[in-house]
C-alpha cells in the first residue's frame, strides 16, 4: 500500500484541528467554569465563512475581511473557538468597566475574565498547531462570519476562528 503526500496531509490537519481542539477544552478556566464551544469547517461550511466575510468586507469597506476570505479559501479547514461569556462572579474584580458582575450584566457587558478564558484557550490550541508544524493564524474575522451564520446558535457571543494549511508557504504570512 502506498499513500501519497495529498492524503497524509488532509488526514494529518485533521488530526491536528482535533488536537487543537482538545488542548482548547483543557486549558485553565476561570474558576473551573467551561463555557467553550469548538467547531472544526471544512468543505462547504468553510466555503460559507469565506462567502459571508466577503459579503462583510463589501457592506462595510472593510478589506481585512476580504483578504482573510483569501486566506480561507486557501485553509484545509478552520477550527473555531468559541465563549459563551457570562459574568463569573470574581470580586473584586471590574476588568469589564462596571461596578459588579450584576451592573455588567445588567448593562449588556461581557465578562472580561471569561473573554480571558477564550484568549488562553486559543493560546493553546495554536500552540498544538506549532508544535506540529502546521501553518495557522487566529483570525477574529472569521468569528464575525461564524457568529453572523449562527454556527454556535445563541448562547456564545465571542467567536475566533483558525485556518489551518499545510504547504510549502503558509498562505496566514506575507498578507496584503
Amino acid at each position: 500500500m502506498i499513500t501519497k503526500s495529498r492524503e497524509i496531509e488532509e488526514r494529518a490537519v485533521e488530526r491536528v484541528a482535533d488536537l487543537m481542539c482538545i488542548a482548547a477544552r483543557t486549558a485553565p478556566k476561570a474558576k473551573g467554569v467551561d463555557n467553550l464551544e469548538t467547531m472544526i469547517v471544512k468543505a462547504r461550511e468553510k466555503d460559507q465563512i469565506a462567502e459571508e466575510m466577503r459579503r462583510i468586507a463589501r457592506e462595510s469597506a472593510a478589506p481585512t475581511f476580504e483578504r482573510d476570505a483569501t486566506n480561507i479559501d486557501k485553509a484545509a479547514l478552520v477550527v473555531l473557538l468559541g465563549q459563551a461569556v457570562t459574568p463569573l462572579g470574581v470580586a473584586p474584580c471590574a476588568f469589564c468597566g462596571f461596578e459588579n458582575c450584576s451592573a455588567c450584566t445588567k448593562s449588556g457587558g461581557r465578562c472580561a475574565i471569561s473573554v480571558g478564558d477564550l484568549g488562553i484557550a486559543l493560546g493553546s490550541a495554536v500552540s498544538v498547531a506549532a508544535l506540529h508544524h502546521v501553518d495557522n493564524r487566529i483570525m477574529y474575522t472569521v468569528g464575525r462570519a461564524a457568529l453572523n451564520l449562527e454556527l454556535f446558535g445563541n448562547n456564545v457571543q465571542v467567536v475566533y476562528g483558525i485556518p489551518l494549511s499545510i504547504s510549502g508557504k503558509s498562505p496566514f504570512f506575507d498578507r496584503k
